[in-house]
């Protein structure tokens, strides 16, 4: 494992000490919540590996481990739409991430083209069947058009 993370040695030391001790999942995983720095809004989901968490740390631009595609990606590398890093904390127990971002480009940060991946909301209570209601009005980009030629960054 890199030399920027800490041995796991006590529970203690893990809540309430200093150092930086992430516990990957038995994948090799973190996840990591995403939010814009300004406005608090939650942009996306993903996760990391040590490498990813590594680049991210050593570059201030977020970097994710695709499951689906088994690859590391630089986001933004493609679409301009680069999260740079404000500020990154960790939970209690150092097993989830949260990063607070400035995203570049045109401030989208989900690959279907809308700012964020959570656009769209269920709504409680309701009968079946259950009806999607969108959150984001419009998109702010084309992503077949910024994508063309790229790798595929559908996940189904």
């Amino acid at each position: 494992m890199s030399g920027l993370f800490g041995e796991r040695e006590s529970v203690e030391a893990v809540e309430e000490g200093d150092v930086f001790a992430p516990r990957f999942d038995s994948d090799g995983l973190l996840p990591v919540v995403v939010s814009d720095a300004g406005s608090g809004e939650i942009l996306m989901h993903g996760y990391m590996n040590a490498e990813a968490l590594e680049k991210t740390l050593r570059s201030g631009e977020a970097h994710y481990w695709s499951r689906s595609r088994k690859c590391l990606w630089h986001k933004g590398g493609t679409s301009g739409m680069v999260h740079r890093i404000v500020e990154i904390r960790i939970d209690d127990d150092q097993d989830a991430l949260w990063l607070r971002v400035e995203v570049g480009g045109i401030g989208g940060s989900c690959h279907v083209g809308y700012r964020s991946c959570f656009y769209r909301s269920v709504k409680v209570g309701e009968n079946e069947p259950l009806r999607l209601r969108f959150e984001e009005e419009k998109k702010l980009f084309d992503a077949g058009e910024v994508y063309a030629g790229a790798e595929n960054p559908t996940r189904l």
